[in-house]
């Protein structure tokens, strides 16, 4: 029952408020004061409000498909977007009006009259400008009078959202931080102790005679008559585990613009490491993920924001989350205090490779190692190809 009252409520609008609170007003002090024109005015709210429910009557009975196409895209690529509504109910629909939101602005459509199994279809275009997360939806049909006193709102499909990735930086193999793994991907990386069996070779002096193969070099020295031991040769089996980690600190970037050449940053290296076939793990304030899926990294580069945890707990939560990392990258601003920055890097194993990167646009791009931690100083995002290019190998 309460239910149903509070949805009664809902379709009184603010307008709707107002002019019901003015009428009954009206109507008051005209009674209290013999007010002639107070009492028109009284009547006539009345009588609009009794002329506009008639646009409530009529049911809505659609399917709405909000069809977005790519969801994923590149800062200042465009997204084909679209909304197709069928009349799913046994008679006529009545006029009525869509919306959907997208992101702050709202795109209305009136849908005309349709016959059963009617169909009405609109496509527009989202135009990207900055990376971050457009909520689109959730489309709905709003029935009501011109004035706007009545509306009564159905909601057809959920919010989608639209990931705006940053501009990547192209960037060649890291190449490095590689641990062995039973579970690994094997490499053309010949080894003389894996799990991978790769081939027999002959015996060289320096060879592990545990892995002499007696059973084949017993057929050799029997069909060829000469002594020749053969020795088993194996391919690396190698996993290897990025853990990117972004200081979220609002202190830490003086300029909000690099706070983004920071989420570019963390967005290339993620890209390059699953191209490597590394896995993956990104941590920036509220917003982490990890595997080797490359879309679960980005799609938190998308919704990472500014806050106030800072680059020690987010390194912290890091090595917890990821404890097989072998490469670690922690970015911060210029105004990052470097001492977090190196408690961030004692959070992760020795034998972990860890390097601070520094996006400070007001210096020079250089590489520098203070307290045994290497330091990228980026004064563009463009460099970091080629600080990383001999700093990792």
């Amino acid at each position: 029952m309460r239910q149903r009252l509070n949805d009664a409520l809902e379709v009184i609008k603010p307008i709707g408020w107002l002019v019901l609170g003015l009428g009954l007003g009206a109507a008051v002090v005209a009674s209290l004061m013999q007010w002639r024109e107070l009492a028109v005015l009284g009547v006539a709210c009345v009588l609009l409000l009794v002329l506009a429910l008639p646009f409530l009557l009529g049911s809505t009975a659609v399917s709405v498909d909000l069809r977005l196409q790519p969801e994923r895209v590149a800062a200042g690529e465009s997204v084909a977007a679209g909304v197709v509504v069928v009349n799913r109910a046994s008679s006529r629909l009545v006029p009525t009006t869509l919306e959907v939101p997208v992101g702050s602005a709202i795109h209305r459509y009136g849908i005309s009259s349709l016959a059963p199994g009617g169909v009405h279809e609109e496509s527009f275009t989202i135009r990207t400008e900055r990376r971050g997360v457009i909520p689109v939806g959730p489309a709905m049909t709003r029935r009501g009078d011109p004035v706007g006193l009545f509306s009564r709102d159905v909601v057809w499909t959920p919010v989608r959202e639209v990931l705006v990735r940053p501009h990547l930086v192209p960037m060649e193999s890291l190449g490095a931080g590689l641990l062995r793994d039973l579970e690994g991907v094997s490499t053309d990386a010949v080894s003389q102790s894996d799990l991978a069996f790769h081939a027999l070779r002959e015996y060289v002096p320096g060879d592990d005679l545990r892995h002499i193969h007696w059973r084949s070099s017993a057929k050799v020295m029997a069909s060829t008559g000469e002594s020749a031991l053969l020795v088993r040769q194996y391919l690396d089996t190698r996993r290897s585990h990025a853990t990117i980690v972004v200081d979220d600190r609002v202190g830490s970037w003086p300029d909000p613009e690099d706070f983004e050449t920071a989420m570019a940053v963390a967005a290339s290296i993620a890209v390059r490491a699953v191209l490597d076939e590394f896995d993956v793990s990104y941590v920036c304030g509220g917003h982490a993920s990890t595997g080797s899926d490359g879309h679960l990294a980005l799609d938190a580069v998308c919704r990472s924001e500014m806050g106030g945890r800072g680059v020690v707990e987010s390194g912290r939560q890091a090595s917890t989350m990821a404890p097989d990392t072998s490469l670690a990258f922690l970015v911060g601003g210029s105004a990052t205090d470097f001492t977090d920055l190196l408690r961030a890097a004692a959070a992760f194993p020795p034998e972990v490779r860890r390097f601070g990167i520094v996006v400070d646009p007001s210096g020079n791009s250089r590489v520098t190692e203070t307290g045994g931690l290497p330091v990228l100083h980026l004064a563009v995002k463009e460099d970091l190809g080629g600080l990383l290019r001999w700093s990792v190998r």
